[in-house]
């Protein structure tokens, strides 16, 4: 006896009773708990989820109300419209073309908004001026309402169903002329589409609007309303059963509206749900019965996987051990240990790419080292030969472009910084090259104070803004032209350096979207302005950091030049 007992004493077994047991109990609480809560919560569903569409519905009421609203208004406070009306209240005769005029217009506000099927235009002795025709509003509409209207000062007043005719309501509000105090200047009467305020509903339930004096606008019940009115929230019996009636009134129009959602709605899919709980205890029962058995196998399976994988690692094999599907201590485990194997293997394909990319760089070192002096030994013979052949001026040239490819290609200082006498000796031989494309009609002029000279900046800092000022003024200028660059302080620590042109300039829309892109980082243009601008902005805020007092300054006008400059420390770094 002891030996069977021993037999099946196996975690296998006792995980197996242990689970099927706590499934038991837990399967017959949650089963009795869930069946009485989801019975609750579909109830407290239903309720709030009729109550938001009997706000939805409000609102939407609300919405076309408001742009029933906001169209009328435009029409009464129109220039046109108050002109007319302003003409017939001063006695003075509108002509015929005129009230043509004014009705394209006000049918294309009209146009704008949905559900108007027409706005009718009335002076303040209540003669029609538009539609054309001389029909009165009192026999339009009773007095009453044009008392109303004239009470509301402007505001908008519901009148109702048309008596003319059964598809249209009517809404009426008075014009005053905004030039003589506001005084009563005429109505204006809005004619609007029944369907319009229609809200669509499920077959099964009912919807109705009333107005502020609880007559109906629209409804789909045709039953009494006074059981339903005095019973707002709450059940009410009907013709068809049990309706749960849920009631919103809008603060802006006065109106109501009522939802009746009938009571079986709520209770309808308990029987199903509670079937539904029965039957899934069973098949969970069961399926968590043969899962059990398999219970030990999942666990140790994983385990035994992953233990041979580590040992062939230890015979220097580092391979992933496959994903399995398991405890989360077990998963765990086994990502791990993977994402160790795999920081191993790149940390080993790292070291090899190193070594790769040094032998590489020492390459382009030595490349970059020779490509330079190959250039400046190239110019330097082509200025000795043109000595030897009297080319002075050419030779000079050479000269200037030699310097200025010296100072462009190499690095004098360790961090990129040179001295504003550097900058500003790099801009004169990039003038002297400038001069041989547009002669004796460019000129330029430095005023450096001799304090400034040392003041460390960043190369080719001001060299693009003299070229950008070379293109744009010499280039789109007949005659002379002049390129100016000043260096000035601004206080004790700050100095500006401007560099200004008297070419054709620019207008304040093409700054904008000049300095737009900048901020933005793009280019404006592909012939310097967008190019010059955005680096020397972007490198700026490299170089300066939080010491930029500020980005580059444009000032322009047209036929007067362009002027740009910025502020650096005149402490350098």
């Amino acid at each position: 006896m002891l030996k069977k007992i021993k037999k099946w004493n196996t975690l296998r077994n006792q995980i197996l009773l242990i689970f099927l047991f706590v499934m038991i109990i837990v399967l017959l609480i949650v089963g009795s708990l869930t069946l009485r809560q989801v019975s609750n919560l579909l109830k407290i569903n239903a309720e709030e989820q009729i109550h938001q569409v009997a706000i939805e519905a409000n609102g939407r009421i609300e919405s076309l109300f408001e742009q029933i609203n906001m169209s009328s208004k435009l029409v009464i406070t129109d220039e046109g419209v108050q002109e007319v009306l302003r003409k017939t209240y001063d006695g003075t005769e509108v002509s015929f073309q005129e009230r043509q005029q004014l009705v394209g217009h006000v049918n294309r506000i009209m146009g704008n908004t949905d559900g108007i099927f027409e706005f009718q235009l009335f002076s303040k002795d209540q003669k029609r001026v538009i539609p054309l025709d001389e029909a009165l509003l009192k026999n339009r509409i009773n007095r009453n309402w044009i008392k109303k209207a004239d009470v509301a000062k402007g505001g908008l007043v519901w009148i109702g169903e048309d008596p003319h005719d059964k598809n249209f309501f009517l809404a009426i509000r008075r014009v005053s002329l905004i030039e003589r105090k506001y005084i009563n200047g005429g109505y204006l009467l809005v004619s609007i589409n029944r369907e319009h305020f229609q809200f669509a509903t499920p077959n099964n339930r009912y919807s109705i609007l009333l107005d502020e004096n609880d007559t109906p606008i629209v409804q789909n019940y045709n039953g009494d309303l006074a059981e339903i009115i005095s019973n707002p929230k709450g059940t009410v019996h009907l013709d068809k059963g049990d309706y749960i009636v849920n009631k919103e009134t809008s603060d802006l129009t006065g109106w109501t509206v009522f939802i009746l959602t009938p009571v079986s709605e709520l209770t309808k899919g308990l029987a199903g749900i509670r079937t539904s709980i029965i039957l899934s205890g069973v098949a969970g029962a069961i399926i968590f019965m043969i899962f059990s058995l398999f219970l030990s196998t999942v666990i140790t399976r994983p385990i035994v996987r992953l233990t041979k994988t580590m040992q062939r690692a230890g015979q220097g094999a580092l391979t992933l051990n496959p994903s399995v599907s398991s405890v989360n201590e077990i998963n765990e485990l086994n990502s791990t240990y993977n994402q160790l194997v795999k920081e191993t293997n790149h940390l080993i394909r790292m070291v090899y790419q190193k070594e790769i990319l040094r032998s590489r760089s020492e390459l382009k070192a030595l490349q970059a080292q020779i490509n330079p002096h190959f250039l400046f030994n190239t110019l330097d013979a082509l200025h000795w030969s043109l000595e030897e052949k009297n080319e002075e001026e050419l030779s000079e040239v050479v000269i200037a472009m030699s310097d200025l490819f010296r100072y462009t290609i190499t690095k004098e200082t360790d961090d990129d910084w040179v001295f504003l006498k550097d900058e500003i000796k790099h801009i004169g031989d990039y003038m002297e090259i400038m001069k041989m494309r547009f002669g004796d009609r460019l000129h330029w002029r430095v005023s450096v104070p001799e304090e400034f000279k040392q003041v460390q900046i960043p190369k080719l800092i001001i060299q693009p803004l003299v070229e950008n000022a070379i293109l744009h003024g010499a280039g789109n200028k007949v005659g002379d032209s002049l390129v100016t660059v000043t260096v000035e302080p601004v206080s004790t620590d700050r100095i500006r350096i401007i560099v200004q042109d008297d070419g054709p300039g620019m207008d304040q829309e093409r700054i904008h979207q000049i300095t737009e892109s900048t901020n933005k980082g793009g280019v404006e243009s592909t012939r310097g302005t967008g190019i010059a601008i955005s680096n020397v902005n972007k490198r700026l805020r490299l170089y300066y950091n939080e010491n930029l007092h500020s980005e580059l300054l444009i000032e322009s006008e047209p036929n007067k030049g362009t002027r740009i400059s910025f502020e650096i420390p005149s402490g350098g770094k």
